[in-house]
Formats: structure tokens, sequence, C-alpha cells
């Protein structure tokens, strides 16, 4: 797939959204709920949410979001035109970690490249719809603006997962520290917005009814992240162990960068599974909102020839992820795309990489559908220059 996946991998995965104790469960994840600096439920982004909600009802997002549209590059200056607390907050986060490790991004940003097309299946076709059945996660991005044009919101948040799996996303000449930190904005911004939303409200469980804190960006990383890690050990995708530490590594700094206190940040790929079984796991359910998000998501793959039917592409979709997730979903069932999924894709695995030494029967299938999803994106979600990530001024309409 080279260049042409590598641009989209992340696309539909973060069109819907993103412990301390190595290899054990964190002790926050067995608390009873309630109000604790030890809580990621209970901890947003204090600092940039006062600044952002300032913003906002200064009406002064217009003028911030045209002077952020030139910064673009990790080392660009910042620019002119904002205001002055929101400068100075930008000049002390606009960097990576003292603890980052430019060898393991930079070793992760290959990784990225050579399993660039199971990436793109897993983050497009898993996480993507996985993200639609996190309840607080639909609800949260059906109500708010992106949520009524899912179309609109993949392109931008299409430069999220380009320059996070870019070769030099993390480099000086990249933009993935920028992209994060304008990212982190947003989140503010619907912060101080959807709890105004009486539609939302009215189905919300979030604590103190604010959406999105440090616990539920964990889990939607680990609907990335540590699912697509577990996915390509199912799969037996051959991956070194400094491949997976490096992994992991990029994980670590992207939400570092989102606003997630290091206490929380998993140490091991164990710590990450034990904490994904407590926080992801017991809550994925199906939801009203999930249900048409995953709609539209799949239904931007009906606007091209896929080579494939939509059949297949349910099928696929419940090999990712669960028939328990497709039911939720209302996936129709098409048994011989099934069959055809759960035997050939193993088979495509396996002669990419080198296990078995005859090309399989559905090899050019599997080869062509993903490429035509991946040009689906490249057509339809526009480039990072012309669809810049924004500002929100308002929720969904009616909301």
């Amino acid at each position: 797939m080279s260049d042409l996946s590598r641009r989209n991998v992340l696309s539909l995965g973060v069109a819907l959204g993103l412990a301390g104790v190595a290899g054990a469960a964190p002790a926050w994840a067995s608390s009873a709920a309630g109000a604790s600096a030890g809580d990621p439920w209970w901890v947003w982004d204090d600092e940039v949410d006062a600044l952002m909600a300032t913003v906002l009802d200064n009406g002064q997002v217009p003028a911030v979001n045209t002077a952020m549209r030139s910064w673009v590059n990790n080392d660009d200056p910042l620019p002119g035109g904002l205001p002055a607390n929101l400068a100075t907050w930008l000049r002390k986060v606009n960097k990576l970690p003292s603890w980052a490790d430019p060898v393991k991004l930079r070793r992760a940003a290959d990784f990225n490249r050579r399993k660039d097309t199971y990436l793109f299946m897993l983050y497009g076709l898993g996480s993507g719809i996985m993200s639609t059945v996190i309840p607080r996660e639909a609800k949260s991005v059906y109500w708010s603006a992106g949520g009524a044009d899912m179309q609109d919101r993949a392109a931008k948040t299409f430069t999220f997962g380009y320059d996070l799996s870019d070769r030099n996303g993390f480099e000086p000449s990249g933009q993935f520290v920028v992209t994060a930190n304008k990212t982190r904005l947003v989140h503010a911004a619907v912060r101080h917005l959807l709890p105004r939303s009486s539609r939302w409200q009215a189905v919300a469980d979030e604590p103190n009814r604010i959406p999105i804190s440090n616990g539920d960006i964990l889990v939607t990383f680990h609907s990335l992240g540590t699912y697509v890690h577990k996915k390509l050990t199912e799969w037996r995708v051959p991956m070194s162990a400094a491949d997976e530490e490096a992994f992991l590594h990029s994980w670590q700094v992207a939400i570092h960068l989102l606003g997630v206190r290091e206490e929380f940040i998993p140490k091991t790929w164990a710590a990450a599974y034990a904490q994904s079984e407590q926080v992801l796991t017991p809550i994925l359910a199906p939801s009203q909102e999930g249900r048409e998000l995953a709609e539209d998501l799949l239904g931007l793959t009906a606007q091209i020839d896929l080579g494939v039917t939509r059949g297949f592409l349910n099928e696929f979709v419940r090999y990712a992820l669960s028939d328990t997730v497709g039911d939720w979903l209302g996936l129709r069932r098409d048994y011989a795309a099934a069959a055809l999924v759960r035997t050939g894709w193993p088979a495509y695995i396996a002669f990419r990489e080198g296990l078995i030494p005859i090309m399989p029967v559905g090899f050019y299938m599997f080869d062509q559908f993903i490429r035509a999803l991946a040009m689906l994106f490249l057509n339809k979600v526009t480039s990072p220059t012309t669809t810049p990530i924004t500002i929100p001024t308002g929720n969904r309409p009616g909301a």
C-alpha cells in the first residue's frame, strides 16, 4: 500500500472522536466512581478548558481559526493574532515530553509504513466502527457539530491520522505535535459547548456532565492502539519486540500530547491490555446515535466501486470486531462473504508476509479492495492544507 494507505491509515478511526504500574491494573480502575485526582474520569484539561471557554464566550474562535491555518509544522513559530494567554499556553505545551525517545518514534513510523495494509483495515473498519459502540463517544460525536456531517468530520480529522503515522510526524519538520495541540483545543471547545446541548444532556452520563475526560481519551486509545496491537498478534502478523515497543511509545506520546496525565498512561502492552479490559471492554454497547454514525461511516464506502459487496464490508466488520457488535449495529449477514473473509484474509496475510509460497485465490480481490478503500479517502477527504482542524463554535444543528 505504501504512501496510499499511510496517508489514510487512521482516517476513519480518528474521525470519531481517541497505568502507571507495568503489567497490573491501575488502582483507579477498580475504585468506586467519584471525584478524585487519581480517577481519570474526573480529570479533564483545566487550564486549556478555561482558556477556550473565554475564547468561545468572547467570539474569538473565527480569528483563532484563521490565525492557526498557517501554523502547520512542529517547528513553525506560533502565528500572530492569537489571544495572549492562549499563545502563552501553546508555547508551553507545543513540544515533545522529556521522556519521548526519538529513536523509538522513528522506528514506529517505519513500522507503520511496513504494516500499513493491516493498519488501514484495522483502524478503518475496526477502530472506526468500534467507536460507534462506545456509548459516551458515539453520543458526544453525534450531538457535537461534526456529527451532522461525517464526511466533513473525517476530512477535518484526517490530519491527525496522517501526521501520527507519517515518517516525520514527530520530527521538527513533521506536523503531529501541532496537530495534537489543535485537537486538544477542539476537545476543550467541545467540553464547553456540548453541555449546552439539551439533546446531549438527555443521554449523557459523564461525571459533572462534561465530555472527553482523561478516561474517555484512554478508552479511545484502547479502541485504537491497544485493539490494533491485539489484532495484529491474533492475525499472526510478524512483529519484533522493538517494533511493538516503538508502536506503543508513539501512542504514549500521542495521548500525552492530548492532555492525558502521565500516571494514567500504560507503561507496557501488558498494562495496556489490563487497562483496556477494565475501561473499554465492559462499556461496549449499542446506542441509537452509534447505529446512525456507523451507517454514515460505512455508507461513505458506497460512493465508489470498491469491487466488493456491502455484505462483504459488513462481514469484514464482524470479523474484525465480533458478531455481537455486528448485531448491535444491524449489519445484515452475508454468509458467503463471511466464509470468504474468514478463510481468505488469513491467507492474504500469510502470503504477504512470506509465510506461504503460493498466492491464495482471494489475494487480488483483497488487495484491490484495500486500494479502492484508500482511494475513497484520497478522493473524498481533502488534504490537511485545504481542510484544517478547526475549533467549533456550536453543536449539532437542533441539539
